[in-house]
């Protein structure tokens, strides 16, 4: 016997109650992202809402020990059971509390199977996921080890990026900044301070950058709402990074990132198409990194997507896996 106590939380008021807890657990999570904290989710379920909340907590007595943020979505092939922080979220996972992993998956997958559900998928996992040890009898597991790659560039202690980037990107990055101080004065600072602000810019920059291809990510007001919910919560706890380029008086450029646990990551970028010669993208970016380094970090993730920008700066892919359970007859 585990002693472990497993909760299923279908309203949204429980699971905003848990924050302070997630918190606690979230920290000593050595393998967790911002993308698994409270901060992070919270406001992708106030924003989407695309289901019913369906989310496993385990408890040690009064201690949150394991935390499988879930809902169920009604699908013509069934219900599906889906990680909360879904298609937004690079990394997805459970949370266990060290050293408890093994308990913490049992009485997980003892909840989940108490639902009702035909799939239960989970993508974007970790090499390194807490939810390895899953199992659940009487379902079909599939998993796929190449699910989505994210470059990630190795860092070391070297501040001046001569032994972590590309001679060939180090020339053009000095080229576009040369070009960029031709145009005018320029400057970059931090704005974790000012969220409104910052994303204020980076939607119009965003935008900018992909007007008539859809428009991008935050052409959909509710990833707007959620981004403007997350983001002072994540600057709160320390864990964005958001720059903005100015050229003269203009803001040509936004970038916006995190950092955790020695780790940096990309999240997102806009740019003024007016000032592509300048490459504003590309000066935040080794910025960014350069900063990255300057705090610790081990590495730059730029996260999902295999642009080819992303391996000029040297980064290597590393893969992420989705694991799927299927069953015919929900109990």
């Amino acid at each position: 016997m585990s002693g472990l106590c497993a909760e299923i939380i279908r309203e949204q008021d429980a699971l905003e109650g848990l924050e302070a807890p997630w918190w606690r657990l979230w920290s000593q999570c050595i393998s967790a992202t911002p993308f698994q904290s409270p901060a992070w989710l919270l406001p992708w379920w106030q924003a989407f809402m695309p289901g019913d909340l369906a989310v496993v907590a385990v408890w040690s007595g009064t201690d949150l020990v394991g935390l499988a943020p879930l809902y169920l979505e009604r699908h013509a092939s069934g219900s599906r059971l889906l990680p909360i922080g879904i298609s937004l979220s690079d990394y997805l996972d459970i949370l266990c509390m060290p050293g408890q992993a093994a308990a913490v998956n049992a009485a997980i997958a003892g909840a989940v199977l108490r639902l009702e559900w035909s799939s239960w998928i989970l993508p974007d996992l970790p090499p390194e996921a807490a939810c390895s040890s899953l199992a659940l009898p009487d379902a079909v597991e599939s998993l796929s080890a190449s699910h989505a790659a994210c470059p990630v560039l190795p860092l070391t202690c070297d501040e001046t990026l001569a032994s972590l980037v590309p001679a060939r990107r180090r020339r053009q990055l000095r080229r576009a900044w040369r070009a960029a101080q031709r145009r005018g004065s320029v400057i970059i600072r931090r704005c974790e301070t000012d969220p409104e602000t910052f994303l204020d810019h980076l939607i119009r920059l965003h935008g900018s950058r992909w007007a008539g291809q859809g428009g991008g990510v935050l052409a959909d007001p509710c990833a707007v709402k959620f981004h403007r919910t997350a983001l002072p919560r994540l600057a709160a706890n320390g864990l964005a990074r958001c720059w903005l380029m100015e050229i003269g008086e203009a803001v040509v450029g936004a970038y916006y990132g995190f950092h955790h646990r020695g780790r940096a990551y990309a999240y997102l970028g806009g740019f003024d198409p007016g000032y592509a010669e300048e490459s504003p993208g590309a000066i935040l970016i080794g910025e960014a990194i350069a900063e990255a380094v300057h705090e610790g970090a081990r590495e730059f993730d730029f996260l999902r997507g295999r642009e080819s920008y992303k391996y000029g700066w040297g980064a290597v892919d590393r893969w992420t896996q989705q694991r799927v359970w299927t069953r015919s007859a929900p109990s």
